[in-house]
């Protein structure tokens, strides 16, 4: 697919006083549910080091919204797939669209997600999210796509149905939620941890610990923007240009530098995702 010539361009960012020149992916915003002009989001980012990212899609018409986006922009990438609290509408006619797009949409798509099981919120019942999260695990099977999992107080299941049906797909389990035993068992498996905001937040303990003792060669960085913004910037719109605050985050936990959290997490992501 042809990237539109003005494109954003990347930028280095070179942190006041600090020296250093990073390279950050962010692998999980919602480009399409940040109020602001979408290429002033993407340049933004990228002056701040941000210089890939992929947009999620919840539902076909975010989908379709996403790979139109990494259509535009060479540092935009494309996961298509119906989040499980969108999982009672992927009919039989929605279904048939997802799959013509995934499968068109060539190298600007890089993930299938986000999908999983939500049982917090039920917004879809549990059987349609259960339906949908296996068919969308076959899906990513038939084109040797990664999957980004949602998982929100339905951990066991998730793994359950990652065990039986996505044997062999690499994973990344979105915004990470668990304790220290789940991502071991998630870290068995070869899948990845996406790490957000909540890392930054005083009473995020679990997750810190978690960030602690896990190795960085199985994390990868996300925003969840426009939800889930990093202090100082908590209960605003979060944004891909604050990844580096999480980043930053993560270096301070594991007493390494920034630096090295960028070089891994997105070396990471080319293992992982191809970009």
């Amino acid at each position: 697919m042809k990237i539109d010539q003005n494109a954003v361009k990347i930028l280095k960012k070179s942190r006041g006083g600090i020296g250093i020149s990073i390279f950050l992916v962010e692998t999980h915003t919602h480009l399409d549910l940040i109020k602001r002009s979408t290429e002033e989001v993407v340049e933004e980012a990228a002056q701040k080091g941000v210089t890939k990212m992929v947009t999620i899609g919840i539902d076909l018409e975010s989908s379709k919204t996403a790979l139109k986006f990494a259509s535009r922009w060479e540092g935009v990438y494309a996961a298509v797939g119906f989040h499980p609290h969108e999982a009672k509408f992927l009919e039989e006619k929605n279904w048939e669209e997802l799959q013509k797009l995934a499968r068109e949409g060539g190298d600007r798509i890089v993930a299938i997600g986000e999908t999983g099981l939500d049982y917090y919120r039920k917004h879809s019942p549990i059987s349609c999210q259960v339906e949908a999260f296996k068919k969308q695990i076959g899906l990513a099977k038939k084109l040797n796509l990664p999957l980004i999992i949602h998982s929100r107080e339905a951990h066991q299941d998730t793994l359950k149905i990652l065990a039986e049906e996505a044997r062999g797909l690499k994973v990344i389990i979105h915004c990470f939620s668990g304790d220290g035993e789940l991502a071991e068992e998630c870290l068995k498996r070869g899948y990845y941890l996406g790490i957000g905001g909540v890392v930054t937040f005083d009473n995020a303990k679990n997750i810190r610990t978690v960030v602690e003792q896990i190795p960085l060669d199985h994390i990868v960085l996300e925003t969840d923007s426009p939800y889930l913004a990093p202090h100082p910037f908590r209960g605003k719109p979060n944004e891909p240009r604050y990844l580096p605050l999480i980043a930053e985050k993560i270096a301070e936990l594991k007493k390494i530098s920034l630096e090295e959290v960028a070089k891994i997490t997105s070396t990471n992501c080319k293992k992982i995702l191809g970009i």
